[in-house]
């Protein structure tokens, strides 16, 4: 019994290390969509930062993984656009925040749509999100729950592993 425990301890350590990893440090996500095309592909896949948002909070720009406010046993992978208090309108496709009269700087999206939607305000501890790719995005702008809560946001997307010929962080445009 001794001469087996000690064969398979390495084999249980591993296991219970990927096990706390995946659990409380990185979450493993993949794209299933091309909500967040050009800057995340429908298939890449990515690791997220849990402990991202433990000691400051998300800010505009990043890229987060979060439960999905009307289901939340699905993830969902979008950028954060409007932060507790800011009061978001879009006017024929671009993207105001505040009442600004410059419109929110988004190179990274890409977009032919040409709708209005808000003014809304997004409420304390709550986010507004968006995909890049807005003509083909379910996001904030169509759910039934509009605002992504603090609780609801699990990670800062990270590092996308796959394709490897795409290996790199996503999170350019935020300033962490």
């Amino acid at each position: 019994m001794k001469r087996v425990l000690k064969e398979i301890w390495p084999y249980i350590a591993i296991v219970a290390a990927v096990l706390l990893l995946n659990t409380f440090i990185i979450i493993n996500a993949k794209i299933p969509s091309q909500s967040m095309e050009t800057t995340v592909m429908t298939g890449d896949r990515l690791f997220g930062n849990r402990l991202a948002y433990l000691h400051s909070d998300p800010k505009r720009y990043d890229i987060v993984i979060f439960h999905y406010p009307d289901d939340e046993k699905q993830l969902f992978v979008k950028r954060l656009i409007g932060l507790p208090g800011d009061t978001i309108e879009i006017k024929d496709g671009t993207v105001y925040v505040n009442g600004e009269h410059d419109p929110l700087e988004e190179e990274f999206t890409s977009t032919n749509r040409h709708d209005d939607y808000g003014p809304v305000t997004v409420p304390e501890g709550c986010y507004f999100m968006m995909g890049d790719n807005r003509a083909h995005s379910n996001d904030s702008r169509f759910w039934n729950t509009t605002f992504v809560t603090r609780k609801q946001i699990v990670a800062r997307a990270g590092l996308r592993y796959w394709p490897l010929n795409k290996i790199g962080f996503v999170n350019k445009y935020s300033d962490n």
